[in-house]
Protein backbone atom coordinates (compact mmCIF):
# COMPACT_ATOMS: atom_id res chain seq x y z
CA UNK A 1 0.00 0.00 0.00
CA UNK A 2 1.63 3.21 -1.11
CA UNK A 3 1.07 5.67 1.74
CA UNK A 4 -0.23 9.48 0.40
CA UNK A 5 0.42 12.82 2.06
CA UNK A 6 -3.10 13.09 3.36
CA UNK A 7 -2.95 9.50 4.86
CA UNK A 8 -0.39 10.61 7.20
CA UNK A 9 -1.63 13.67 7.83
CA UNK A 10 -5.39 12.88 8.64
CA UNK A 11 -3.12 11.02 11.83
CA UNK A 12 -1.44 13.57 13.18
CA UNK A 13 -3.96 14.56 15.90
CA UNK A 14 -4.32 11.11 16.83
CA UNK A 15 -0.58 10.11 17.16
CA UNK A 16 -0.19 13.74 18.98
CA UNK A 17 -3.05 12.19 21.43
CA UNK A 18 -1.16 9.10 21.98
CA UNK A 19 2.22 11.10 22.86
CA UNK A 20 0.35 13.37 25.23
CA UNK A 21 -1.18 10.36 27.10
CA UNK A 22 2.17 8.31 27.23
CA UNK A 23 4.96 11.13 28.12
CA UNK A 24 5.43 11.11 31.63
CA UNK A 25 4.42 14.03 33.81
CA UNK A 26 7.58 15.30 34.69
CA UNK A 27 9.21 15.51 31.16
CA UNK A 28 6.06 17.49 30.15
CA UNK A 29 8.04 21.08 30.41
CA UNK A 30 11.13 19.74 28.12
CA UNK A 31 9.30 16.96 25.62
CA UNK A 32 6.28 18.54 23.66
CA UNK A 33 3.86 15.79 22.37
CA UNK A 34 3.90 17.84 18.85
CA UNK A 35 7.58 17.67 18.55
CA UNK A 36 7.35 14.01 19.41
CA UNK A 37 4.86 13.15 16.44
CA UNK A 38 6.85 15.47 14.22
CA UNK A 39 10.08 12.82 15.28
CA UNK A 40 7.68 10.24 14.23
CA UNK A 41 6.11 11.35 11.07
CA UNK A 42 9.58 12.05 9.65
CA UNK A 43 10.80 8.21 10.28
CA UNK A 44 7.33 7.34 9.08
CA UNK A 45 7.80 8.79 5.62
CA UNK A 46 11.69 7.84 5.50
CA UNK A 47 10.37 4.44 6.02
CA UNK A 48 7.38 4.36 3.86
CA UNK A 49 8.55 2.46 1.49
CA UNK A 50 9.07 -0.69 3.93
CA UNK A 51 5.43 -0.52 5.25
CA UNK A 52 3.83 -3.38 4.06
CA UNK A 53 0.17 -3.23 5.42
CA UNK A 54 -2.61 -3.22 3.21
CA UNK A 55 -5.74 -1.49 5.76
CA UNK A 56 -5.85 2.01 7.65
CA UNK A 57 -5.79 -0.16 11.08
CA UNK A 58 -2.25 -1.43 9.80
CA UNK A 59 -1.30 1.99 8.90
CA UNK A 60 -2.18 2.92 12.27
CA UNK A 61 -0.41 0.06 14.63
CA UNK A 62 2.73 0.74 12.16
CA UNK A 63 2.23 4.84 12.96
CA UNK A 64 1.93 3.51 16.86
CA UNK A 65 4.81 1.53 17.06
CA UNK A 66 6.65 3.90 15.62
CA UNK A 67 5.45 6.55 17.75
CA UNK A 68 6.57 4.04 20.48
CA UNK A 69 10.07 4.13 19.58
CA UNK A 70 9.91 7.64 18.97
CA UNK A 71 8.66 8.26 22.66
CA UNK A 72 11.16 5.60 24.39
CA UNK A 73 14.11 7.41 22.43
CA UNK A 74 13.27 10.57 23.96
CA UNK A 75 12.74 9.40 27.19
CA UNK A 76 15.75 7.72 27.75
CA UNK A 77 17.66 10.94 26.14
CA UNK A 78 15.89 12.84 29.10
CA UNK A 79 17.25 10.32 31.72
CA UNK A 80 20.66 9.51 30.15
CA UNK A 81 20.26 6.28 31.93
CA UNK A 82 21.01 2.20 31.30
CA UNK A 83 18.51 1.61 28.47
CA UNK A 84 15.45 -0.70 29.93
CA UNK A 85 14.47 -2.63 26.78
CA UNK A 86 11.09 -3.92 28.99
CA UNK A 87 10.43 -0.07 29.50
CA UNK A 88 10.16 0.40 25.81
CA UNK A 89 8.57 -2.56 25.05
CA UNK A 90 5.84 -1.18 27.95
CA UNK A 91 5.38 2.04 26.21
CA UNK A 92 4.25 0.48 22.75
CA UNK A 93 1.74 -2.24 24.75
CA UNK A 94 0.76 1.36 26.39
CA UNK A 95 0.12 3.30 23.12
CA UNK A 96 -1.97 0.11 22.17
CA UNK A 97 -4.07 0.26 25.33
CA UNK A 98 -4.58 4.09 24.54
CA UNK A 99 -5.43 3.23 21.14
CA UNK A 100 -7.54 0.35 21.76
CA UNK A 101 -9.69 2.12 24.79
CA UNK A 102 -9.52 5.49 22.63
CA UNK A 103 -11.24 3.75 20.03
CA UNK A 104 -13.72 1.20 22.39
CA UNK A 105 -14.95 4.45 24.69
CA UNK A 106 -18.00 4.82 22.27
CA UNK A 107 -17.90 1.27 20.37
CA UNK A 108 -19.18 -1.47 21.28
CA UNK A 109 -17.22 -4.90 21.49
CA UNK A 110 -18.52 -6.77 18.47
CA UNK A 111 -15.38 -7.06 16.40
CA UNK A 112 -16.71 -7.82 12.57
CA UNK A 113 -14.06 -6.14 9.80
CA UNK A 114 -16.35 -3.03 9.31
CA UNK A 115 -16.47 -2.50 13.55
CA UNK A 116 -12.42 -2.42 13.45
CA UNK A 117 -12.41 0.18 10.86
CA UNK A 118 -15.15 1.90 12.56
CA UNK A 119 -13.44 1.96 15.72
CA UNK A 120 -10.16 3.39 13.88
CA UNK A 121 -12.04 6.01 12.65
CA UNK A 122 -13.77 6.96 16.20
CA UNK A 123 -10.09 6.61 17.61
CA UNK A 124 -9.18 9.09 15.67
CA UNK A 125 -12.21 11.74 15.38
CA UNK A 126 -11.79 11.75 19.33
CA UNK A 127 -8.00 12.35 18.90
CA UNK A 128 -8.97 15.19 17.17
CA UNK A 129 -11.53 16.41 19.45
CA UNK A 130 -9.59 15.86 22.55
CA UNK A 131 -7.20 17.88 20.76
CA UNK A 132 -9.03 20.57 20.00
CA UNK A 133 -10.10 21.24 23.85
CA UNK A 134 -8.45 23.77 25.24
CA UNK A 135 -5.05 23.07 27.12
CA UNK A 136 -6.21 23.14 30.08
CA UNK A 137 -8.87 20.98 29.69
CA UNK A 138 -7.04 18.64 27.44
CA UNK A 139 -4.23 18.27 30.11
CA UNK A 140 -6.78 17.94 32.76
CA UNK A 141 -8.70 15.52 31.02
CA UNK A 142 -5.53 13.71 29.68
CA UNK A 143 -4.01 13.15 32.92
CA UNK A 144 -6.86 11.91 34.77
CA UNK A 145 -8.49 9.70 31.79
CA UNK A 146 -5.75 8.46 30.20
CA UNK A 147 -2.74 8.32 32.67
CA UNK A 148 -5.45 7.88 35.70
CA UNK A 149 -3.55 10.50 37.75
CA UNK A 150 -6.09 11.09 40.88
CA UNK A 151 -7.90 14.49 41.12
CA UNK A 152 -5.49 15.76 43.80
CA UNK A 153 -2.22 14.57 41.55
CA UNK A 154 -3.98 16.14 38.48
CA UNK A 155 -4.30 19.74 40.71
CA UNK A 156 -0.50 19.47 41.82
CA UNK A 157 0.61 18.74 38.17
CA UNK A 158 -1.34 21.73 36.34
CA UNK A 159 -0.89 23.93 39.52
CA UNK A 160 -4.68 24.35 39.93
CA UNK A 161 -7.14 23.84 42.98
CA UNK A 162 -8.81 20.51 42.80
CA UNK A 163 -12.14 22.41 42.65
CA UNK A 164 -10.39 24.17 39.15
CA UNK A 165 -9.36 20.90 37.70
CA UNK A 166 -12.57 19.36 38.64
CA UNK A 167 -14.50 22.24 36.59
CA UNK A 168 -11.88 21.68 33.86
CA UNK A 169 -12.67 18.66 33.67
CA UNK A 170 -16.56 18.83 33.72
CA UNK A 171 -16.03 21.92 30.95
CA UNK A 172 -14.13 19.39 28.49
CA UNK A 173 -16.20 16.21 29.12
CA UNK A 174 -19.06 18.65 28.39
CA UNK A 175 -17.42 20.14 25.41
CA UNK A 176 -16.07 16.22 23.80
CA UNK A 177 -19.60 15.00 24.83
CA UNK A 178 -21.16 17.78 22.73
CA UNK A 179 -18.82 17.76 19.75
CA UNK A 180 -18.79 13.79 19.50
CA UNK A 181 -22.65 14.10 18.82
CA UNK A 182 -22.06 16.40 16.40
CA UNK A 183 -18.98 15.09 14.43
CA UNK A 184 -18.47 10.94 15.83
CA UNK A 185 -22.01 9.60 16.49
CA UNK A 186 -23.87 9.31 12.90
Amino acid sequence: MKISEQQFERYRNYLRFLARTQLPTHLRARLDPSDIVQQSMLQAHKAADDFRGDSDAELMAWLRTILAGVVAHAVRDQHRGVRDVFKEHNIQQQLDQSSLFLANALISPLKTPSVVMHQEEVARNVADLVEELPDAQRDAIVLHYWQQLPLKQVAETLGKSPAAVAGLLQRGLATLREKAEEKIVP
